[in-house]
């Protein structure tokens, strides 16, 4: 990728000098190099710039001014003689703020600060973690369940049973379908009334789940879908 650059400044060895040392640079190209803003927002209106060289004492309107009053604001590196206006530069949230007369070791730090500055944020790219408990509420507490120890889920009329793997059971006024988006993936609804922890599961056929001892029927609407999430 290459990046473009625009140059301002009223005098010409200074333009000259950052040109040279762009030019050393495989990954920039100058769109173009002028000697006023009101020349350069010209070129903005119809060039994409990424990077402006700008100079802040310049006559009719200042760099600073100019750049404050851009809509869309490239990256900006000022350059300056006087150091008295660093603070300001800083203040529009420069890239660098250069010294004249501009050496290019200095003028390649400067660089390098854009380049760090356009650098995209790494992705986190791992799965997020997800809760691997839900609290439910029964006879007036709010009880913890942990996802691995339930074996499978009941619906009972108006109210489900947890059954858990210690053969306990939590009966709540909840229905089924409801609480079933509440659950994480391990759980696959197989009938209207069951839904089981894949995890738990001990062996199956094409008309029932078993988990240990405890056989759950497999719905025909729930069927083709049951097996194929348990293959």
């Amino acid at each position: 990728m290459k990046y473009k650059c625009l140059i301002i400044d009223d005098e010409d060895l200074a333009r000259e000098l950052i040109e040279t040392h762009v030019s050393q640079l495989d990954n920039f190209e100058i769109v173009a190099s002028c000697s006023s803003a009101i020349q350069a927002h010209k070129i903005l209106q119809n060039e994409t710039v990424d990077l402006l060289f700008l100079d802040i004492e310049m006559p009719v309107l200042k760099g600073t001014d100019f750049f404050k009053n851009l809509t869309r604001k490239p990256k900006v590196i000022f350059t300056t003689a006087y150091r008295d206006y660093a603070i300001e530069g800083f203040e529009l949230s420069a890239v660098d703020y250069l010294l004249k007369p501009i050496v290019f070791e200095r003028f390649f730090k400067a660089i390098e600060k854009f380049m760090e500055s356009v650098k995209p944020l790494p992705q986190n790219k791992e799965k997020p973690l997800e809760d691997n408990f839900i609290y439910v509420q029964s006879n007036k507490k709010n009880i913890k369940v942990l996802f691995d120890e339930v074996n499978y889920i009941e619906s009972i009329k108006d109210y489900i049973r947890i059954h858990l793997r210690d053969a306990s059971t939590i009966i709540l006024k909840h229905g089924i379908t409801a609480f079933e988006t509440k659950l994480d993936k391990r759980f696959l609804r197989v009938h209207r009334s069951y839904l089981v922890n894949k995890d738990n599961v001990t062996a199956y056929t094409k008309h029932d789940i078993e988990i240990g001892k405890i056989e759950i029927p497999i719905g025909d609407f729930y069927k083709k879908n049951a097996l194929k999430n348990l293959l």
